[in-house]
């Protein structure tokens, strides 16, 4: 593959830097650091171009926070929007094709029109040969995010890239975490350097595995085959591959299972031979709280925004699945309810 030069200049450019600028401040124009480039931004543009040309950026400190995702602790890094937000954004403006150029069509998340749907989308095309997709090798990688290798990303990224001033931003920030391993979660950029990482692992799955069924939502990895032997292989073939190559370790709950009888979790469905249903654990929940709050509407009280938004958000997860008997039965009593606060509020 031929690599790319005199990217950085594109980055440095101002109206390049506006864009970033445009794109970075969505849903932020509440801000404080937002609202203080806003009444200036030419100045404080010209300031990162400043930054950028001399050389003189350094990555802000990171704030760091801890998310409860599911029973799992996630530890959030993120870094202030000047000027922080704003170069990553310009960075990927200029670089995001160039990922997008080396990313397989199997690797989802955090790539536009790769998300949840495309992923499940993947499984049910898939799902269709019966006999190729007998059975699910399902893996997991070990703490992904964390253990990202600083020094094989950089030598993975000058595989595409040979402008040094691009490589040096992007060593920086790579850099900014300690211990020369990981990529905080939260960071914009981080996201496709991640994906990134185990690119050439997709690649080598297709093209040297000869691998038809794969789907990888980001470190998640469900791959189909006709029997257990050759999944349980293929599964110690990836092991090797992944230590050797990227210094990574798969969980220890993988699984190889016949597809009829569990279905495939993944993504937030299971998925069986012509129809898929909605995440038991998800099931579970939207039930609850469905009846949590019928119990408080059934007689007049208005449904809190909340609850609101709970509803509409299950009911978008429904959509994407057979769902029919779960929205007659639980959706369809807060009909009412639903009308009643879109009556009062969002037509106030």
């Amino acid at each position: 593959m031929k690599r790319r030069g005199y990217i950085f200049e594109k980055i440095c450019d101002i109206d390049n830097l506006r864009e970033a600028h445009r794109n970075s401040r969505k849903d932020k124009t509440y801000y404080r650091e937002v609202k203080m480039v806003d009444s200036d931004p030419d100045f404080y543009l010209k300031k990162i171009q400043e930054m950028l040309a001399n050389k003189t950026y350094k990555v802000s400190e990171y704030t760091i926070s801890t998310l409860n995702d599911k029973g799992k602790e996630r530890e959030l890094m993120k870094l202030p929007y000047f000027p922080d937000r704003i170069i990553q954004w310009a960075i990927m403006l200029q670089i995001e094709q160039d990922f997008m150029n080396v990313f397989c069509n199997h690797s989802c998340a955090s790539v536009k029109g790769r998300g949840i749907h495309h992923a499940t989308r993947l499984v049910d095309k898939y799902m269709k040969d019966k006999e190729g997709c007998k059975y699910c090798l399902k893996i997991d990688i070990k703490k992904f995010y964390p253990n990202i290798d600083h020094e094989i990303l950089k030598q993975l990224l000058r595989k595409i890239f040979k402008d040094k001033n691009l490589l040096w931003i992007l060593d920086l920030i790579i850099d900014s975490m300690p211990e020369g391993k990981g990529v905080p979660i939260g960071s914009y950029l981080s996201q496709y350097l991640a994906n990134f990482y185990l690119t050439y692992f997709d690649h080598w799955l297709k093209e040297e595995k000869r691998v038809k069924y794969v789907i990888r939502y980001m470190d998640d990895i469900v791959i189909f085959g006709a029997t257990k032997e050759e999944l349980h292989q293929l599964k110690s073939d990836i092991d090797n591959y992944l230590e050797e190559n990227l210094k990574l370790k798969i969980k220890g709950n993988h699984q190889v299972f016949p597809t009829a009888i569990r279905g495939v979790d993944f993504v937030g469905y299971r998925h069986f031979f012509g129809y898929k249903l909605l995440r038991k654990s998800t099931c579970k929940r939207f039930k609850r709280t469905c009846r949590r709050i019928y119990k408080r509407v059934k007689n007049g009280a208005l449904m809190r925004l909340n609850e609101f938004c709970s509803i509409n958000s299950y009911d978008g997860w429904l959509k994407w699945c057979n769902s029919w008997r779960l929205k007659e039965k639980y959706i369809k009593q807060l009909e009412e309810a639903l009308l009643k606060y879109r009556e009062v509020y969002c037509n106030a």
